[in-house]
């Protein structure tokens, strides 16, 4: 696998809005994926942008299960991705998005893998707000899980309400609790403990899995932990609304 040509292809693809080109499907594998990812985000830091943040997905066992995959994924953000509250997106600028319902996490302290402890991720985690990641599905999310990963695993926009600073201590993220609405219907209900046990123990893994690729998790950067439900497709004109306990509430409605 010549790496650099693959990074050139995909960012040349990535660049003129195509995803998931066809010459590269079925020829990564997991580790050239992770590597093509970093090598897109190195050009994008290169080109002036700002990294803001990483994500991490797949989290629950099930899940993993579904995607026949051992561990969770991560993908990177970029400055662009990071809206507040109440914002209103344009439905036809984006590729089939969906919700999850998430904690973005900002790490306070640098974590160096390997070996970082959970106990060690929640101590560095020094704000905590509601979070809704809005995905977008650009391809058939699952069927190559390499290109999947290559396509920074969907990521696009997150959406945080107001940020806990600092986080209380001894608090339970396990506990968290969220309540979602879908045009002022409920339709889910779940708690932190869906997310690895404990939505900080994303940050742990997150930390421990860069390392792998000779990265640390910086101080400042923002981690969305995984979502505590179901994926859940979004239609025009919807209004989303995720009620967090203790953290408060985040929304983002779609026109």
């Amino acid at each position: 696998m010549d790496l650099e040509a693959a990074i050139d292809s995909i960012w040349e693809c990535c660049e003129q809005g195509i995803h998931y080109p066809a010459e590269w499907k079925g020829k990564l594998s997991l580790d050239d994926a992770y590597r093509i990812q970093l090598g897109i985000l190195q050009r994008h830091l290169d080109a002036g942008q700002r990294q803001v943040g990483w994500k991490v997905g797949l989290t629950s066992q099930a899940m993993r299960e579904q995607q026949r995959v051992k561990e969770p994924v991560f993908a990177f953000f970029l400055e662009e991705a990071a809206q507040d509250s109440g914002t209103v997106f344009a439905f036809d600028d984006l590729i089939q998005p969906a919700f999850e319902n998430e904690l973005c996490l900002t790490v306070g302290t640098t974590l160096q893998g390997p070996g970082v402890t959970d106990a060690q991720a929640r101590a560095a985690i020094s704000g905590v707000a509601p979070s809704l990641e809005v995905p977008e599905r650009r391809g058939e999310f699952g069927a190559d899980i390499a290109m999947d990963i290559a396509d920074d695993a969907q990521a696009k926009y997150f959406v945080t309400g107001a940020e806990t600073r600092p986080v209380p201590e001894g608090l339970d993220l396990s506990l968290t609790t969220v309540e979602v609405f879908i045009n002022g219907e409920s339709v889910d209900r779940a708690d932190g403990s869906a997310v690895m046990g404990n939505p900080a123990n994303s940050v742990a893994w997150l930390a421990n899995k860069l390392s792998e690729f000779g990265l640390v998790l910086e101080s400042g950067m923002r981690v969305m932990s995984g979502s505590f439900t179901k994926q859940y497709a979004i239609g025009q004109g919807d209004h989303i609304e995720s009620r967090f306990e203790p953290f408060g509430t985040v929304e983002a409605q779609f026109q």
